[in-house]
């Protein structure tokens, strides 16, 4: 399965980190120059949770954005009691 959330549909999005080098202008020097700009990927923060999908509980992977929002359904708890022989 992919990074993919459930609700929200964030996924892995890609972006550029920018190498610099040199002191600002306003700080007295003769300004940032960039030496290197190489790809990244900004990964969500996706967690795998017990949920209630159409009644039944399964498990599906949710952003925490989502589970905070509180749009996951947490099934209820089993109430396990052994058979006593």
């Amino acid at each position: 399965m992919s990074r993919v959330c459930h609700f929200l549909g964030k996924r892995t999005t890609t972006g550029n980190t920018i190498a610099r080098r040199g002191k600002a202008k306003y700080l007295g020097g003769v300004g940032v120059k960039t030496t290197g700009i190489t790809k990244r990927k900004f990964k969500p923060n996706i967690q795998k949770v017990r949920a209630v999908i159409d009644g039944k509980p399964c498990r599906i992977k949710v952003s925490t954005k989502a589970i905070k929002m509180g749009l996951v359904v947490k099934p209820l708890k089993r109430d396990y009691k052994p058979v006593e022989v």
